[in-house]
């Protein structure tokens, strides 16, 4: 009986796009600009000490209480529709007349 010879398993690309991006505490204390002005990763929706608003997912003015609130959404949590003139004011017509 004749045995093959064992080849190294073929590399996907994208197997080597995953394992070139750096670890967790490798960028721990790496933080970007727009992180670093708002005080909190937007992936985790922690908050910024000064705050008592978290990114909970909420991103309507229907869901928001105050202006505060709907200008600490606007300013630091993603998918926000609560501006929707585009004019850095949220939620003109229900919160900050």
């Amino acid at each position: 009986m004749k045995l093959k010879a064992r080849t190294a398993p073929r590399e996907d690309a994208s197997l080597n796009a995953i394992r070139s991006l750096p670890l967790p505490d490798e960028t721990a204390n790496e933080t970007s600009p727009r992180v670093a002005a708002a005080g909190r990763h937007a992936d985790t929706g922690a908050s910024s000490k000064n705050t008592r608003f978290t990114c909970d997912g909420r991103n309507r003015c229907s869901q928001m209480t105050s202006c505060e609130e709907a200008t600490f959404f606007l300013q630091n949590c993603p998918n926000q529709e609560t501006d929707g003139d585009h004019d850095g004011v949220p939620c003109e017509d229900q919160w900050c007349q």
